[in-house]
């Protein structure tokens, strides 16, 4: 279903997967409040994970309606609006004090992360199915 979405959009949240879990192996040795560190951690990976989907279907809704000749006020309506959920997730884990906010930030930095790396894992997902088929 995603594929038909975006084609890359599954390797780039298997990127965004990828990275969470470097950065969860990585940082529990550094941390005193491992607890915290994963919670914010996986908080920013969701919301990463969250984000790119939904960018991957603005896209695809705005494609349609460009080729439709209609005008794409949705297209910035949904920028604004993954915006505010992210000012609103860093704001309730803020209050709550469920997570390390500065992780909860490196995971969702894994969309950009991701997206730099997509290429590379492109490459290495085709040479795995090269080599099984």
């Amino acid at each position: 279903m995603l594929r038909r979405i975006n084609p890359v959009l599954p390797e780039l949240l298997a990127g965004i997967l990828l990275y969470g879990l470097l950065l969860q192996f990585t940082g529990m040795w550094f941390m005193d409040d491992k607890l915290q560190y994963s919670t914010g951690l996986w908080i920013g990976i969701a919301l990463a994970m969250g984000m790119a989907v939904n960018m991957a279907v603005v896209i695809l809704d705005s494609v349609d309606v460009m080729a439709s000749k209609g005008t794409a006020v949705r297209t910035g309506l949904w920028s604004v609006l993954r915006y505010v959920v992210a000012v609103g997730a860093f704001a309730a884990v803020w209050y709550f004090e469920a997570g390390n906010l500065l992780v909860m930030f490196l995971g969702l930095m894994g969309l950009k992360v991701s997206a730099y790396l997509q290429p590379f894992l492109h490459k290495i997902i085709l040479q795995v199915q090269k080599k099984s088929a």
